[in-house]
């Protein structure tokens, strides 16, 4: 379906009140070894109580945070024509041109029948007509290093803890809702969506927002051509480490797929032949691309 909205569309002020409606809380309660999924985890004899305690506090915070106005969250997002080139790279067409992205594909036995999965099989190729893919980044760090100073310089470092915590849901949420104006209105091949925040995080919808980095699409160096496709620094803040790390810390960035067969699955091992390959298509050293996908290798350097 040809979006609403093509090219790239800026979200310099994300309502914190919004977002709060869209966070999961189940990974909070994990950042704190607390295991259980929300709300459930209120019912468990064990971790219940202390599970209760912990996220009343983390709400007086945020109810803080929102009144004080002391974060700030920015998106970007872009969605562009799109067609799969040869089997594993997906060709983007900008204003300014074109943008090739790479991308990596399982190499594990699989029983017969069972395709070895790439994210470019989700794109059309040429001969198949125009397509489109989505990217984003979003932050919800901005003002966090103000607040924790202040925690931190009243010594109360289970606060200045909570905050970040709570910087890093929000980010997620922030994604999350992102990716709803996507499907909804931007892209619109979803417009009828009305799924519940539970629905959401059980990703019941159509399509995926897979980040560089995560197994689905573990080269971390991807998102160096994400961030000038949508002008990442300058549209939200975010900036990119020498190691391509994301700062502020609470940022999420990734791709959009809308076809209704994409799902998230994990690259694993894959072989030197497909290493010197993508090293070429890249333009890398093979040294350079082994470093950067040395978790992935299913061969010892």
């Amino acid at each position: 379906m040809k979006p609403n909205k093509l090219g790239i569309t800026v979200f310099n002020d994300i309502p914190l009140v919004t977002l709060r409606e869209f966070i999961d809380w189940t990974p909070f309660f994990m950042s704190w070894e607390l295991r259980g999924k929300y709300p459930a985890i209120f019912n468990d004899t064990t971790v219940g109580e202390e599970a209760k305690r912990i996220f009343n506090d983390a709400n007086i915070i945020l109810d803080k945070i929102i009144q004080n106005k002391s974060l700030t969250a920015k998106g970007v997002c872009g969605i562009f024509p799109a067609n799969r080139m040869g089997d594993d790279d997906v060709e983007l067409i900008t204003e300014n041109g074109t943008v090739m992205l790479y991308f990596l594909r399982q190499q594990s036995q699989k029983s017969p029948g069972t395709p070895n999965l790439c994210l470019s099989d989700f794109i059309a190729p040429k001969e198949a007509g125009e397509d489109y893919i989505g990217a984003f980044a979003v932050t919800a760090g901005i003002g966090l290093e103000c607040i924790v100073k202040e925690y931190e310089k009243d010594h109360d470092d289970y606060s200045a803890i909570m905050a970040k915590a709570i910087a890093d849901r929000l980010a997620e949420a922030a994604a999350e809702w992102l990716h709803f104006i996507v499907r909804t209105e931007l892209w619109g091949y979803a417009a009828d969506e009305t799924l519940s925040n539970q629905g959401l995080i059980e990703e019941q919808y159509q399509g995926i927002r897979p980040a560089p980095g995560y197994p689905a699409c573990p080269d971390h160096t991807e998102k160096k051509t994400l961030f000038a496709l949508l002008d990442v620094e300058k549209n939200t803040g975010i900036t990119l480490t020498e190691n391509y790390a994301m700062y502020p810390a609470a940022a999420v960035s990734g791709w959009y797929f809308a076809h209704p067969a994409s799902k998230y699955f994990p690259v694993g091992k894959i072989g030197r032949d497909q290493v010197e390959d993508y090293a070429r298509r890249k333009g890398m050293t093979i040294n350079e691309t082994e470093r950067w996908l040395s978790p992935n290798l299913g061969y010892e350097v």
